[in-house]
């Protein structure tokens, strides 16, 4: 049975991977400057950066619809798929998995299997591409599935804001904004819990906070076998710095994909946010040890 992976623009997976497992991928509009479009297609990350760069400028973000994700579930079964894996932005932060279930229910629920990430970014791509990655090696759709649940759960996404009112004004911040008092003198460090945005720790400084950054992915990786990537938005050396001391300081290190973050989520985390994302390096379970690692 063939099985094909369909995720949303959020997910923001290098795109030779896309390509590579032919991961299909629905795109979320933002909206900006008197201009609406899709995401990665029609509004890129410098579009979004620019215009929160200026004073009293918004972005907002929607959802596909559910006919967007009904018309990339055909086009899927149209080029050879039995079955379909759909996975997707943390449905607390968006409504893109709420759309995708209902295409499900038009398309056929025993055809198509809607998968909640709980995350955002490469927390959600991780899962992806771990379902797509198992989905090659010839497991079933059940099995694809719960590889992306087990991706996504084992998975840990951090980062860093310059400021905390994009994600205020977008609604995104969650228990967060108990902090916002402070932030003119405090550096929180954030994290993705059960889908949501909420504060990890607070430091005083942008140095401060980079650094325990990094000591938290370092943390979240433990000894075995991961794969990591950093995000950012208008802080391309920032990134790299980081990736440099991942490198350094995790000798089980698999794969490292740093990427520039997309509009959907740009917009709610501004220019100069920079995170990173840890987990377990997929293998097949068959292999010799246990394909997500209890530390990770």
């Amino acid at each position: 049975m063939s099985v094909a992976v369909i995720t949303d623009s959020a997910a923001y997976l290098p795109p030779d991977l896309v390509e590579g497992y032919g991961i299909h991928v629905v795109p979320l509009y933002v909206v900006l400057a008197g201009r609406s479009g899709r995401e990665g297609q029609d509004i890129g990350p410098d579009d979004v950066a620019r215009v929160l760069s200026a004073r009293g400028q918004t972005v907002s973000t929607s959802r596909p619809t559910p006919g967007d994700f009904v018309a990339a579930y055909r086009r899927a079964l149209d080029a050879g798929a039995d079955s379909l894996v759909s996975i997707h932005l943390s449905s607390e932060l968006s409504g893109t998995w709420d759309a995708a279930r209902l295409a499900a229910s038009q398309v056929g629920e025993h055809i198509v299997t809607v998968v909640d990430s709980r995350s955002a970014a490469m927390g959600n791509g991780f899962a992806v591409l771990a379902a797509a990655r198992s989905a090659a090696a010839g497991a079933g759709a059940a099995a694809v599935a719960r590889t992306a649940r087990e991706m996504a759960a084992a998975t840990r996404t951090m980062f860093v804001v310059d400021t905390l009112e994009h994600l205020r004004r977008g609604g995104r911040i969650g228990a967060a904004a108990a902090i916002l008092g402070s932030a003119l003198a405090v550096k929180p460090v954030l994290h993705v819990l059960d889908g949501r945005v909420v504060p990890l720790e607070k430091v005083r400084t942008t140095a401060r906070a980079l650094n325990r950054l990094v000591q938290r992915a370092v943390e979240a990786a433990g000894p075995g076998p991961v794969s990591v990537a950093v995000h950012h938005l208008a802080a391309a050396e920032r990134a790299e710095r980081l990736a440099t001391e991942l490198r350094d300081r995790l000798p089980s290190l698999r794969e490292l994909h740093v990427s520039e973050l997309g509009p959907a989520i740009g917009a709610h985390v501004g220019p100069g946010a920079v995170g990173i994302v840890v987990a377990p390096f997929w293998r097949q379970p068959d292999d010799d040890e246990s394909d997500l690692s209890p530390d990770a």
